[in-house]
C-alpha cells in the first residue's frame, strides 16, 4: 500500500489529503523509488495556492530521498539499492514514486538521506545563484533577504566561504543570531530598522554588490535601493507575493543596475546541468564550509501542519516530512 499527499481544490493546508495511490511499474528510462525523506519548501505552498498552473489533482513536494527499489527498461546509471536524491521534481510528497532516472543524482556515502532531502533544492538553487547567475567572491557585499531560513542558511554560509562580506535581513534577535552564527555578519532587523539605511551604514556608503530576494513584492524596492552602481538584484521567489511592475528607467537612473529571475529548473534543465549543480553542492557539503541544519521534522501525514508551520514562518533552517 503506498500514500501520498494530494491536492484535489487549491487553497489552504487544509486541502493537503492523505490518500492511497498507486504505485505503477516503472517504465524505459525510469525507476520506482522508495523515499526516505522529503523536503519541506516554500514554494510547495505556491503549488497548493494555485499560483503554479498544476492541473487537479496532484502530489505537491519538489525533493526527496531515498532508494531506488526497481528499474525500467534501458536505465543503466543506476541499479536496485541505490542511494539517490532528486530535485526540483513534482510530486515529491508520496512514500514512494516513480521518476526519470535523468533526474536522480547518485548521494556520495558521507551524506545521509535527511541531510540530502534537506539540501537538494535550497543547495542547488544557492549553487546557481552564488556560482552562476553572479559569481561571488572576495570584495563582493552580498545582501540576502530571510536570512535565517532555509535558502538564507545556505546563501550566507556559501557566500561567506567564497570571502564575501554578508549582510542578512532577519524579523527577530533569535533569527540574527542564528543568521549570524552560520556566515551572515551582519543580520539586519528589518522589523526595527530601515533596511536600505542599515545597508548604507554597514558599508560606509559603499552598498552592495548584489541583493538575492525571493521574498517579493514587501522587500523589492529596498533591494533596489540598496545597491551600488552597476549592482545586480536577483529575484528567485515572491513569498510576499508578486513583484509590482518596475519602471525599467530606475534601474538606470539608479546606476546601471541589472535585475534577473532566476529559476533552478532552468539550470537544471539538462542532465550535464544538474550535475553540476548537485556536484558542486556536495563538494561543499563535505568541506564542512556548508552545513544543513534540518531544524523541524514531521509525519508526511501531517503536511497540513508542517505547511501552517512554514506559512506561519515558524520554521528555520531546512524541514523534513518523513514517509
Amino acid at each position: 500500500m503506498n500514500h501520498a499527499i494530494r491536492i484535489h481544490a487549491f487553497g489552504g493546508p487544509e486541502v493537503l489529503r492523505w490518500e492511497e495511490v498507486e504505485l505503477r511499474t516503472p517504465r524505459p528510462g525510469e525507476v520506482r523509488l522508495r523515499h526516505e525523506a522529503i523536503g519541506l519548501n516554500y514554494v510547495e505552498v505556491v503549488q497548493r495556492t494555485g499560483t503554479f498552473p498544476f492541473r487537479l489533482p496532484f502530489v505537491p513536494g519538489n525533493e526527496a530521498a531515498g532508494v531506488v527499489e526497481a528499474l525500467g527498461e534501458g536505465v543503466s546509471d543506476f541499479k536496485v539499492g541505490d542511494r539517490v536524491a532528486y530535485a526540483p521534481v513534482p510530486g515529491a510528497y508520496s512514500e514512494a514514486r516513480v521518476i526519470p532516472a535523468e533526474r536522480l543524482v547518485a548521494l556520495p556515502d558521507s551524506i545521509g538521506f535527511e541531510t540530502a532531502a534537506g539540501m537538494m533544492l535550497q543547495g542547488m538553487t544557492a549553487q546557481y545563484l552564488l556560482r552562476q547567475i553572479h559569481k561571488v567572491g572576495p570584495g563582493d557585499v552580498v545582501l540576502v533577504h530571510a536570512a535565517a531560513g532555509g535558502m538564507g542558511l545556505f546563501l550566507c554560509q556559501w557566500a561567506n566561504a567564497l570571502g564575501a562580506t554578508v549582510l542578512g535581513t532577519v524579523s527577530t534577535d533569535e533569527k540574527a543570531a542564528l543568521a549570524r552564527a552560520n556566515g551572515c555578519h551582519h543580520p539586519i532587523l528589518y522589523t526595527r530598522d530601515a533596511v536600505v539605511a542599515e545597508v548604507k551604514r554597514i558599508t560606509d556608503g559603499a552598498m552592495a554588490t548584489v541583493v538575492y530576494d525571493a521574498v517579493g513584492k514587501d522587500t523589492m524596492q529596498a533591494s533596489i535601493d540598496s545597491l551600488r552602481p552597476r549592482g545586480h538584484v536577483v529575484s528567485y521567489g515572491n513569498a510576499s507575493g508578486p513583484v509590482p511592475p518596475i519602471d525599467i528607467a530606475e534601474l538606470g537612473n539608479k546606476g546601471s543596475l541589472t535585475l534577473t529571475r532566476g529559476t533552478l529548473a532552468t539550470f537544471t534543465a539538462t542532465r550535464a546541468g544538474l550535475l553540476e549543480c548537485a556536484n558542486d553542492l556536495f563538494d561543499v557539503v563535505q568541506s564542512g564550509k556548508v552545513k544543513v541544519h534540518i531544524n523541524q521534522r514531521w509525519p508526511l501525514k501531517e503536511a497540513e501542519a508542517a505547511h501552517r508551520a512554514l506559512e506561519g514562518r515558524a520554521t528555520t533552517g531546512s524541514s523534513l516530512l518523513m514517509p
